[in-house]
């Protein structure tokens, strides 16, 4: 190997900040420790201007595939530092209604904003970070520089650190030069959640998050999205772990592309909400 490729990619130890176990943060909790840290779950300074509409807010969209509706009309508004769980049989519309918001799918009908802007405008891009359900990675590169690239590409001073508790929170840190699209199932997840939270976001739009992450893995999760809401994000958790409904203040449910369920979680039969139709 040549110095020039020594210094390029020398092992996570010798490269990389230590991770907070590493640096001695053992009596930190882990929200402490990963968290809160500056530019990753703290969401950017927009939050405290207040916005029309809300974080979210979706107006007649509809989207069809040509054979039948993937989703109805659908108007809803979440306001700012909301904390919602949207749940529904597969195939409901939920990544439908994600993906759209997050500015990745155009809607067949209707309007999204996000803080005012309409989705997919640099401006609504800035504001959220998207985690979806099936992360995709660079071929050519390692998890660091996947993190490196995302954090500069919204602006994070001191990122390096950012990154290096992250990877230790969710267990990754001794895999931060390896190749994304060689992890297993559960560690490409823990990957995509290092890349949303790296950056700075006002909304974080996610899909089925736990789906693949072992014990562990849905703690640190949890953890981090628990920081992110004290922080004053605002939350959009499309999920099949029924168990996270309790942790939101807002239940929406959709069947076959429509709202069938939109209010808080108590009182509300989960299992039902979840049952297609038929």
């Amino acid at each position: 190997m040549s110095p020039n490729q020594q210094s390029r990619h020398p092992k996570p130890p010798g490269r990389h900040p230590k991770p907070p176990s590493v640096r001695g943060a053992n009596n930190a909790s882990p929200a402490t420790a990963a968290g809160s840290l500056d530019g990753a779950s703290t969401p950017t300074s927009g939050k405290s201007r207040p916005v029309k509409g809300g974080a979210l807010a979706a107006n007649e969209i509809t989207k069809d595939y040509g054979d039948r509706p993937a989703l109805a009309p659908l108007t809803l508004m979440i306001p700012i530092g909301q904390r919602v769980a949207i749940v529904g049989h597969n195939g409901s519309g939920k990544t439908t209604f994600l993906r759209m918001a997050a500015g990745l799918l155009d809607p067949s009908g209707g309007t999204v904003e996000i803080m005012g802007h309409p989705s997919g405008t640099p401006e609504a891009r800035a504001a959220l970070s998207y985690l979806s359900d099936t992360p995709t990675f660079y071929d050519d590169l390692s998890l660091w520089e996947h993190l490196e690239y995302v954090a500069r590409l919204h602006g994070v001073e001191e990122w390096d650190q950012t990154a290096a508790d992250l990877l230790g929170h969710l267990g990754l840190y001794e895999r931060a030069d390896d190749l994304p699209n060689t992890f297993s199932r559960g560690l490409r997840q823990k990957a995509a959640i290092a890349l949303a939270f790296v950056r700075p976001f006002e909304l974080l739009l996610v899909d089925e998050p736990f789906v693949g992450l072992d014990a562990s893995g849905k703690t640190a999760l949890l953890d981090l999205l628990e920081q992110a809401g004290d922080d004053g994000a605002t939350l959009v958790v499309a999920t099949h772990e029924l168990g996270y409904v309790d942790k939101v203040s807002r239940l929406i449910a959709l069947r076959d592309g429509e709202l069938v369920h939109d209010g808080p979680p108590t009182g509300a039969d989960v299992l039902q909400l979840v049952t297609p139709n038929g």
